[in-house]
């Protein structure tokens, strides 16, 4: 699961807006609003959900799940060394950023 807040805070990290979100995971941007709207964990359509996490993972951002061994609770978001970035991007459009 990804929460709200999770997305909000990868957008701030990539520096980028809903809109250019939206075109990376091909989504629409109302899509986007209402996926950063919800309270808690992001609501909506499962296959729209997957297109934003895959096109925030390919533009280099990483989502820590509760609980998870970069922390010792709570979930967060985080930028994903070179390595793994240029491992994830391989076979993809591109990534965001520098």
């Amino acid at each position: 699961m990804i929460t709200a807040a999770q997305l909000r805070a990868a957008r701030a990290l990539l520096g980028i807006d809903q809109k250019t979100l939206a075109g990376l995971a091909g989504v629409s941007v109302p899509t986007i609003q209402r996926m950063e709207a919800s309270q808690g964990n992001v609501r909506g359509v499962v296959d729209s959900l997957i297109k934003v996490v895959d096109a925030l993972n390919g533009a280099g951002v990483e989502l820590v799940a509760d609980g998870s061994i970069s922390g010792p609770a709570g979930c967060g978001v985080r930028l994903k060394s070179t390595a793994e970035q240029n491992a994830s991007s391989e076979g993809e459009g591109g990534r965001v950023g520098g």
